[in-house]
């Protein structure tokens, strides 16, 4: 099983990637390889949540998704709105199949974070959002609130030191005195934002949602820990008081208000990761220190 965070739980994305491709041959891409004229260019890659076949499109490169939830099927509506700012753009997109350019640069946020580059990689993550947030002259597709994503949180799970349920109500005084609510991502992070070479960086896999644009900030700071809980950047004191600075001062967000956002996300995540009987430490530390930072200026 895998939570709405897109980490794994009972399965790991690697055993998804054996059982997959034992019982689904590249053959599974075939009628879009034929329709779109493409040509596979690598292996097949399996997520929770779709699955991925690099591929040759009229001489350059491009990527091939197949969906498999309703979230990923809803996530092509916002990326042709976005057509191509600041996300990747949508070449092809019939039905559970989704052609996108591919990310072919060298650069990765991860390694940067890693590389003490943290705080180009943090700028790198505002700048992104700045481009996702901004206004088109095209309608608005029809999103999900963010009001209701954060369902899952009411009325706060039953956690031993209360913590998730004091995410939960500063989660509902956010909602309830909503600000800026532009289109958001949902789930920027280091691995959400990829090197796409001459088009620099850009996002991919966003969550289609409606709401307040400073709640598109809170998931960075979880990572790159998430993905690789052996890393402490994320969850070190000096590096998140140094995020919450960068993010404040390129995003224009009230810093309060910010680290409130911090929480709130923090208890949502640990919910879900709870749900599938997930290890929480991640966003109970987050949690812990936003709580410290909002009240030692």
């Amino acid at each position: 099983m895998v939570n709405r965070t897109g980490v794994a739980t009972t399965l790991a994305t690697d055993d998804l990637q054996t059982i997959w491709t034992a019982m689904n041959p590249a053959s599974t891409f075939e009628p879009w390889l034929s329709r779109w004229q493409l040509e596979p260019d690598g292996a097949v890659i399996v997520t929770p949540s779709a699955r991925l076949l690099p591929v040759i499109r009229s001489g350059g490169p491009a990527m091939l998704k197949i969906a498999s939830d309703r979230s990923e099927r809803a996530a092509s509506l916002l990326l042709r709105w976005w057509d191509g700012g600041g996300a990747a753009r949508v070449l092809a997109n019939e039905g559970d199949a989704l052609l996108l350019e591919r990310a072919t640069g060298q650069r990765s946020l991860t390694m940067m974070a890693t590389e003490s580059e943290d705080d180009a990689a943090t700028v790198v993550l505002c700048d992104v959002l700045e481009q996702l947030h901004r206004p088109r002259r095209r309608p608005t597709p029809t999103l999900d609130w963010l009001d209701e994503w954060f369902g899952d949180l009411w009325p706060g799970q039953a956690d031993a030191d209360g913590w998730i349920r004091k995410a939960a109500r500063i989660a509902r005084e956010l909602l309830d005195d909503p600000r800026e609510s532009v289109t958001l991502h949902g789930d920027i992070h280091h691995g959400n934002v990829l090197d796409f070479d001459t088009r620099g960086w850009l996002a991919i896999d966003p969550k289609h949602l409606w709401g307040e644009r400073g709640f598109d900030y809170a998931p960075l700071f979880a990572n790159p820990d998430k993905a690789n809980p052996a890393l402490f950047i994320g969850r070190s004191r000096e590096r998140f008081r140094r995020r919450v600075d960068l993010v404040t001062e390129h995003a224009g967000i009230e810093r309060d208000r910010l680290l409130c956002w911090i929480m709130a996300w923090s208890g949502l995540s640990a919910t879900w990761i709870a749900a599938d009987h997930g290890n929480v430490a991640i966003d109970k530390a987050l949690f812990e220190l936003a709580a410290e930072a909002l009240i030692t200026q």
